[in-house]
């Protein structure tokens, strides 16, 4: 990691010090469906107007697995989940023989963009909904009066000096702390993004969602279109103030149920236990968090343990007859596919097909809290996500694939104002 108050380097990365704020915007399970059904109801004028006038509308690959933790780190590493280790929500620790949240920032292997930039003298502020990312995203930056602000929507009201670099947000902001199951733990995110540039102007700030509505609620719907509406009139706020903003997602969303609005699932650790012998094999579900109410803990994506005396590539070949399975790998080609950490993956990674998603067994599966048909993610068919500026980019011609992590990159380095 280097600077020379122009440049900063770091993950093998350089970016410009900013000329103006920037402020990227990660949209949890925003598939592009939603803004572009949004605008066309007429829903998000700043957006229609900055997208048809001056701005620039992108497609980018997030990271598989399709997950929020493994995404957010990409975006604010600027890599992929084999160089900062993050690979999931929820991982198993062979070695210590321990299921584990992947939440530690002990867990993370290499510095952020913000470690950078704070490092060299800019001010950086990060607001996320679910606290369960605060600290990794907050990962060794220094708080307090001069130093960063960090902190999350739904622990808004506990906020301390020492820990968050910020006192009284509800004073600040003028709304009560909300429901992690609620529209409004994510439109506090964005009032108190607006508050803090009228109020410290940060150099570089970071707001980052949560996908409750997109869980429940599918593009062009009400509910789906209202919460677009309200992101629409802060982004115009900041916009306003002056801030160059970049918006993306950690991933998209998808319909996981069949006609009559059953969940579509593959209950993977059921077949192996019939297959191998009960407690042969451990299946682990990197969805799960400790928000699963929306989804029950069920995603498109899932790596498996075996013992050593079992064949695994007769299981990798009997797993891709499944139906409903859109491919399966050894732990070396799935990592390599995908640019995860192979020692925090299993011997198998599964992937599943766009309407259907994977679970352990039946009986561990909580689906009383589903309370309409079951949106998830996880899989490659949620790989497109949406990259919008609100100014034009140039210069990116000859680049492969855009991925949601070159999002820092396109802002400081190929964005300019007009």
């Amino acid at each position: 990691m280097t600077t020379d108050t122009e440049n900063i380097t770091v993950n093998d990365r350089t970016y410009r010090w900013p000329g103006r704020p920037v402020v990227v915007i990660c949209i949890d399970g925003s598939e592009p469906a939603y803004i572009e059904q949004a605008v066309d109801a007429g829903v998000m004028p700043w957006t229609e107007q900055v997208l048809k006038t001056r701005g620039t509308d992108l497609r980018c690959h997030c990271v598989v697995p399709s997950f929020t933790n493994p995404n957010n780190l990409s975006i604010v590493t600027g890599v992929e989940p084999a160089v900062h280790g993050i690979c999931g929500n929820f991982y198993y620790d062979r070695e210590n023989d321990r299921e584990v949240m992947m939440n530690d920032p002990s867990l993370l292997r290499t510095p952020t963009v913000f470690k950078a930039f704070q490092d060299a003298g800019a001010k950086v502020a990060i607001i996320t909904a679910k606290d369960k990312l605060r600290r990794l995203l907050g990962n060794e930056l220094s708080m307090g009066p001069d130093g960063a602000i960090c902190f999350s929507s739904e622990k808004a009201d506990l906020v301390t000096l020492e820990e968050n670099g910020i006192e009284d947000v509800l004073g600040l902001v003028g709304l009560p702390v909300s429901s992690v199951y609620s529209a409004e733990l994510s439109g506090f995110i964005f009032a108190a993004g607006v508050r803090l540039m009228e109020t410290v102007r940060p150099d570089i700030m970071y707001l980052s969602t949560t996908d409750y509505i997109q869980h429940k609620h599918p593009p062009g719907s009400e509910v789906a279109n209202a919460f677009y509406a309200m992101m629409d009139g802060h982004w115009k706020q900041l916009d306003a103030l002056g801030a160059l903003i970049g918006i993306t997602a950690d991933h998209g969303m998808n319909a996981k149920h069949d006609g009559e609005g059953n969940p579509n699932v593959v209950y993977l650790q059921d077949l192996l236990d019939q297959w191998l012998g009960v407690g042969r094999s451990r299946v682990i579900l990197p969805i799960t968090d400790p928000y699963v109410v929306h989804h029950g803990a069920l995603g498109s994506y899932a790596t498996v343990y075996l013992p050593a005396d079992v064949d695994r590539g007769q299981v990798i070949e009997r797993l891709r007859q499944l139906e409903g399975i859109e491919a399966v790998y050894g732990n070396e080609d799935g990592c390599r596919e995908f640019g995860l950490a192979g020692d925090r993956m299993g011997d198998i990674i599964l992937v599943s097909t766009i309407h259907t998603v994977i679970g352990t067994s039946a009986d561990r599966h909580d689906l009383s809290g589903l309370d309409a048909p079951l949106r998830s993610h996880g899989g490659v068919s949620e790989q497109t996500v949406p990259m919008i500026f609100n100014h034009p980019v140039s210069g990116i011609g000859n680049r492969p694939q855009l991925r949601n992590f070159d999002v820092f990159d396109l802002a400081l380095n190929h964005t300019s104002p007009r």
